[in-house]
């Protein structure tokens, strides 16, 4: 069976942002129609090797454009869904979602997209602070992020997310409470925070290279996760990812397929593919992709093929980052108890994984908060938090981390797969 789900990655911006190490492509002036030409043959090619003969033959649950920034297609959208719909039919409650510039989300641009198809959009506003928006060189301003909402709603978009960055140099003295509570005043349906991290080759790197930013500190970064979980959780925003946000029922159920290990096709530059077993991706720079379409070539840069160890070991990993958690035995069951005791895990039973309680607001408090620090025999200390625990007798039980415990997601993750290794040897 196709994959019920569609990555398209639409790789242009106006400008490369401070922090941002994507697969993009600055232009002045978006070449729409190479860029649909190009996307036309690819899902051609695609189509073809799923034996897809007609629309009906692959249905898709949801359908995400990401980036670089699709809204710079403007009214290119209309016909990029057109491209996609001569090869796939959408469900009748497909999700379809649009990462725009709150720049781009004028009055045509949103009633158009909306007329096409799409029912979501994300909006990329980042910071509700000017002078932080102008260091991370992004082109909007405060003011156009809640006109970009109003907009967006009046077109009839009912399902708004909002990205915002954390953990910035303390040099910006910026006020992350202040950020977080105009977000919620806009009253998005989903909210997604990314950590700033300092990537190579970005003017971020280049900037701390030369001591001129020097980034915010694990404390820092703690504090500021935490205090986004108490505020969001008391807006009544369930914390079902690590660095997402809903209200109910608004989960991103297109970024939900990827953390529950579902199938899905990725097409454009450096999109990637998984099967269940195996993980493709294309050539990142926009040029070369163009090249290879245009020669009937395939934009494939790569394959992997993925053993029952690194199958385990991803979904580990994608079940840990999310409330979805990881189904453990009673063997293991013992073994993590200590995260249950620390408070960075919770336990519940398989058939309720009632995660949505046990993710307590208190676990934001200043008091509680976690230090991601290493004693020097290596412990990690976490703050006090509550746990909901089940006996080791039970046969199965769900893990799940708590906020504290995404903090130490890489840790937690690797230790749960260090266990199960054993079973390979």
């Amino acid at each position: 069976m196709p994959p019920r789900h569609l990555y398209v990655h639409v790789p242009f911006c106006a400008r490369r942002c401070a922090y941002c190490d994507f697969s993009i492509a600055v232009r002045r002036t978006t070449p729409v129609d190479e860029y649909l030409g190009a996307l036309r043959t690819e899902l051609g090619m695609v189509a073809r090797e799923m034996n897809i003969e007609h629309p009906r033959d692959w249905t898709l649950d949801t359908l995400y454009l990401g980036g670089g920034t699709p809204s710079q297609l403007g009214q290119g959208i209309p016909r990029l869904f057109d491209i996609v719909g001569h090869k796939s039919i959408l469900a009748p409650e497909a999700e379809v979602t649009i990462e725009a510039n709150p720049e781009d989300v004028t009055p045509a641009n949103a009633e158009s997209w909306r007329r096409a198809g799409a029912n979501r959009i994300s909006l990329g506003s980042q910071s509700f602070d000017a002078a932080v928006l102008t260091w991370m060189h992004r082109a909007h301003s405060v003011d156009q992020i809640g006109v970009a909402v109003k907009t967006a709603r009046d077109a009839g978009f009912e399902d708004i997310s909002l990205d915002l960055i954390f953990a910035l140099p303390h040099a910006l003295n910026r006020d992350w409470k202040r950020d977080l509570d105009a977000a919620i005043d806009l009253d998005p349906s989903h909210i997604s925070l990314y950590g700033l991290t300092v990537e190579p080759k970005t003017p971020l790197h280049r900037w701390r290279a030369r001591g001129e930013v020097r980034e915010a500190g694990e404390d820092a970064y703690a504090t500021e996760f935490l205090l986004a979980h108490s505020t969001l959780a008391a807006a009544g925003y369930e914390h079902y990812e690590v660095s997402n946000f809903a209200k109910p029922g608004r989960h991103s159920r297109h970024n939900s397929a990827y953390w529950s290990g579902a199938s899905y096709t990725g097409i454009g530059p450096s999109a990637h593919s998984f099967d269940g077993s195996r993980r493709w991706w294309n050539v990142s720079p926009y040029a070369e992709w163009v090249d290879r379409l245009t020669h009937d070539s395939s934009p494939v840069a790569d394959l992997e093929v993925l053993d029952e160890e690194n199958l385990s070991n991803e979904q580990v990993y994608l079940g840990l980052r999310s409330t979805i958690g990881v189904r453990v035995d009673a063997d293991e069951i013992a073994e993590l108890q200590p995260w249950v005791d620390k408070g960075w895990a919770a336990f519940s039973d398989v058939a309720t994984q009632d995660y949505a309680r046990q993710a307590a607001p208190e676990w934001g408090a200043p008091q509680e908060r976690l230090s991601r620090r290493r004693s020097s025999g290596g412990a990690l200390h976490p703050g006090a938090a509550s746990a909901t625990t089940v006996s080791p007798a039970a046969s199965k039980s769900q893990l799940t981390l708590t906020p504290a415990g995404w903090l130490l997601l890489d840790e937690l993750a690797a230790s749960l797969t260090w266990i199960r290794s054993r079973s390979y040897v």
